[in-house]
């Protein structure tokens, strides 16, 4: 199957473009390295395409940008994976029309180039964790009302209905994950999403930790490699299954106790440092994922402990310069 993926120098991304090299499949990037996607995420890609000449390339452009028609039309892909993305809840609330422009125009932008070179499947990563707003009952499902309360949220909202306006004027086959807090191997430890490796690069660094608001936030992590097993479900799903479909595992886990998690996982004993909740944050969120189960065949495998032992692993040897001697010796 020829696939382009947007975003797909980002963690989730990158893990994608691994997992479809590995299963037989042709793969076009596209990323412009401005939403956290580094360089080195792609270096496995790279490399196999190295043994296997034609199986993978990368453009550096925006999804904004006219000329991603042409990418789209001259690599005629049977499955756009549109992970592409501002994803900083702070930056959205600070710059509401950039959150806009990439969330949404972007969006519209990849949908015309789908359009105009006959592309039918999309598969979409949707926001699951902030869709729903502050529901009562968790965990919530797809039926639920959808009530965006960040310039994110509602940005990932729009982008989810101009991909449904699409699918109906142009016949265009959607399907749209809706992804609670993904964590996992290459996410950005320095960014401002990602709890999990942000606290696990900062207790390794031997830095404080800081928890905003009194830690009883809870939300529904999940890992990278189970959400990369639902787009590759997605991809290859029938292209009458569409619609939206929620990725999370149903669990919620305060920050707290993430945490504590973490520490354990690293050995350490430090305790985080509290400031001020942030604007635009949600209490609680867990989703439930009956549908995905039923229609995708989905369901989590890697629970948080052992997910977080994964992560940490991987942030050792990339932060830390001892451990990542050892392990090259």
């Amino acid at each position: 199957m020829r696939t382009l993926i947007t975003g797909a120098a980002g963690f989730i991304g990158s893990t994608l473009v691994d997992r479809l090299l590995a299963e037989g499949h042709n793969v076009i990037g596209i990323d412009n390295f401005s939403g956290g996607g580094v360089a080195a995420n792609l270096e496995h890609a790279h490399r196999y395409n190295r043994l296997s000449p034609g199986r993978f390339s990368f453009f550096n452009a925006d999804i904004q940008a006219p000329e991603l028609a042409g990418i789209v039309a001259g690599a005629n892909p049977e499955a756009v994976f549109h992970l592409a993305a501002q994803v900083d809840l702070r930056a959205s609330v600070s710059d509401p029309q950039f959150d806009a422009r990439s969330n949404v125009l972007g969006t519209i932008n990849v949908l015309e180039a789908c359009r105009q070179a006959g592309v039918r499947r999309i598969v979409y990563a949707a926001s699951g964790g902030s869709r729903y707003g502050a529901p009562t009952r968790l965990p919530v499902d797809e039926s639920a009302h959808v009530d965006p309360l960040s310039p994110y949220a509602a940005a990932k909202v729009a982008g989810e209905m101009y991909i449904r306006a699409y699918a109906e004027m142009y016949g265009i086959a959607p399907i749209c994950l809706g992804l609670s807090n993904v964590y996992g191997p290459r996410q950005n430890p320095h960014g401002e999403a990602g709890v999990i490796a942000i606290f696990g690069s900062r207790m390794i660094g031997g830095q404080p930790v800081t928890v905003y608001g009194d830690g009883t936030a809870a939300r529904d992590y999940v890992y990278v490699d189970d959400v990369v097993d639902a787009f590759m479900r997605a991809g290859r799903a029938p292209l009458t299954t569409v619609g939206t479909y929620n990725v999370g595992t149903g669990q919620q886990t305060t920050v707290v106790e993430v945490h504590r998690l973490i520490a354990a996982a690293l050995g350490e004993s430090s305790e985080p440092r509290y400031a001020a909740a942030r604007t635009g944050e949600l209490q609680a969120i867990a989703l439930d994922a009956t549908k995905a189960e039923k229609e995708l065949g989905w369901t989590p495998a890697v629970n948080l402990v052992e997910g977080i032992v994964r992560t940490t692993q991987w942030l050792r040897a990339t932060l830390d310069p001892e451990p990542a001697l050892l392990i090259d010796a």
